[in-house]
């Protein structure tokens, strides 16, 4: 069977209206692209988020696009764990709706990547001006590579990363379904590089590391991208861009839309920012954390961040993270280097220490875990401080607060509902570099 002529498939469809595309649109869009091919194809790979992502509209795409290509042929569901942890049955019916969880293949980061090749040093020093000098090793899962697959598809979000920049596109595939290695390197170089300076940003040191990776050892893949830029409006979330293609240039008109529609910038930083985390999509610091991420920008100095977090029952996705953070806390980006330095199980696990690097805010402002699961010497363990969640509701109550500024008994209050949907910003700050 002839795989299909992927440099042939490509398409853009954006919304200007209030509530962005329907899903009428966008699954006739998707009709669309892969109309020609649809009918030869007899194996295919679909490579969504997890959970952490419902709102990306890829769950519902997903959903489509195996109605659509299993009449025909056979359809293999990869969520793209990175670190994550394997999906359940019951996580997988909510996001994915009817697919049969038997369809669905967990990747595990530890065990079922093969090494394709090395970004070498040389080329891992000149993108991150000479802040991080080792090579970095491309490992992705090995289903990737099964030749009985005529397509890949990758469905997801482009929305600003911590570690990326911009999320989503060939980081999917490095770290969606990467190995170790590659994960490891590549959060380490964002964390080096400064998390601040590449947040938002499309060509930071560790996209061009996947731009390498993706040109030099995967561009024979049958891959093509599904990419969403997703916004809120009222109580819902609309996608207002859907590009679809192998060629960066649609992640670049992604990237382009979900600057203007993904990054809010303010024209100060506040002294007190909470946030609020779904408690079906956040359940670990390790993902919680996107909550700091995502506003440290937006939080001025000596500020408090209040992370409203009823959900979160641990810090590490797996039993190794979790004993790391556990053990190191988030200290501060130059005592967790210090540690990597003279610890061999941080050094052996450096997702691990950009996530303490990260989940800091080395002393600039003060951060508050209100949570339901963990107890407060549990939080105060890890560095932060605590506040009962049931107490803290009182305060500050979600069925109150609107996103952005609000008066809470004569205190100014900068609420954001979901911080994995975008980028909080003072203008300066984020222009400074």
């Amino acid at each position: 069977m002839m795989r299909p002529d992927i440099g042939r498939i490509g398409l853009a469809v954006t919304s200007g209206s209030h509530a962005g595309l329907s899903e009428g649109e966008i699954c006739s869009a998707i009709e669309q692209a892969l109309s020609d091919h649809i009918d030869k194809l007899r194996k295919v790979l679909i490579i969504p988020p997890d959970i952490t992502r419902i709102h990306s509209g890829a769950g519902m795409i997903t959903q489509h696009l195996y109605r659509l290509l299993n009449k025909n042929c056979i359809v293999d569901i990869l969520p793209a764990l990175g670190t994550h942890v394997p999906m359940t049955r019951e996580e997988c019916a909510l996001m994915y709706g009817d697919i049969p969880f038997e369809r669905f293949i967990e990747h595990n980061w530890r065990r079922d990547v093969v090494r394709l090749g090395e970004v070498p040093a040389e080329f891992v020093r000149s993108v991150s001006e000479g802040i991080y000098n080792e090579p970095i090793a491309v490992e992705i899962n090995k289903l990737l590579l099964d030749p009985s697959y005529d397509l890949i598809l990758s469905v997801g979000q482009v929305v600003p990363h911590e570690v990326a920049g911009m999320a989503n596109y060939s980081k999917n595939i490095f770290v969606g379904c990467g190995g170790s290695s590659m994960i490891n390197g590549t959060h380490m170089l964002g964390a080096f590089y400064g998390l601040e300076r590449l947040m938002g940003k499309d060509h930071s040191p560790v996209r061009q590391v996947f731009d390498y990776a993706e040109e030099n050892y995967i561009k024979e893949l049958p891959l093509v991208y599904i990419l969403t830029v997703v916004a809120p409006y009222d109580d819902a979330h609309g996608i207002y861009g859907l590009f679809v293609g192998r060629d960066r240039k649609y992640f670049e008109q992604a990237v382009k839309l979900s600057t203007e529609r993904n990054i809010i910038f303010t024209d100060k930083p506040f002294s007190k920012v909470v946030v609020y985390l779904d408690e079906n999509e956040f359940r670990s610091t390790w993902l919680g954390n996107k909550a700091i991420y995502r506003t440290r920008m937006a939080i001025a100095d000596g500020g408090d961040l209040i992370i409203l977090a009823p959900g979160v029952n641990k810090f590490g996705e797996d039993e190794l993270i979790d004993r790391l953070i556990r053990k190191y806390g988030y200290i501060g980006r130059l005592n967790i280097l210090d540690l990597v330095e003279k610890n061999e199980d941080l050094k052996s696990n450096l997702s691990a220490a950009a996530h303490l690097i990260h989940g800091s805010s080395d002393s600039r402002f003060n951060i508050t875990y209100c949570t339901k699961h963990l107890k407060k010497e549990d939080v105060e363990g890890v560095g932060f401080r605590y506040f009962p969640f049931d107490e803290a509701i009182k305060l500050y109550d979600p069925k109150k607060l609107e996103d952005g500024l609000n008066n809470v008994q004569g205190e100014e209050v900068y609420y954001v509902s979901n911080p994995a949907l975008g980028l909080w910003a003072d203008r300066k700050k984020f222009f400074a570099d």
